[in-house]
């Protein structure tokens, strides 16, 4: 849905209270600025995200500046300098509805999981990532900055 230039896209469960009330993801400026969560999130549980193999690791598209890490993905940009190149809302936006930015993107949503097609068995009705996952997550890519 559209109102007034801002698109709101999906009701979340609020991961404060889950089966209360459902929460907007509002995407404004080709961003999505609040928190899935309402806080902030961990960057080294947010590397260990990105990492995990059994739970589609970001390597497998992208390249990563991450010492050990081999033979890393070249579908999707490097993620080197994300940090900077992004904020957090744009980055937020990105793992939670690549679509919304780019509708022939191969990216999966990691979190949305209504009008997807081709989605693996596992994943159906559910998102890859939890909310506080996707903010973990994007408080990693932020430490990715251009030195």
């Amino acid at each position: 849905m559209v109102f007034g230039g801002i698109h709101i896209i999906a009701l979340i469960p609020s991961s404060a209270a889950i089966a209360q009330e459902s929460t907007p993801i509002i995407i404004e400026d080709y961003a999505i600025e609040t928190s899935l969560t309402g806080q902030a999130g961990n960057p080294e549980r947010g590397e260990r995200i990105v990492r995990d193999a059994d739970n589609a690791t970001c390597l497998i598209c992208h390249s990563l500046p991450i010492a050990g890490e081999p033979d890393p993905g070249d579908i999707g940009p490097p993620l080197e300098g994300i940090g900077g190149r992004y904020s957090a809302g744009e980055l937020r936006l990105r793992l939670v509805d690549p679509k919304a930015l780019n509708p022939d993107t191969v990216m999966p949503s990691y979190f949305r999981v209504e009008g997807l097609r081709k989605v693996a068995p596992e994943y159906k009705g559910r998102p890859i990532y939890s909310a506080q996952d996707v903010e973990d997550v994007v408080a990693y890519l932020m430490t990715l900055v251009d030195e």
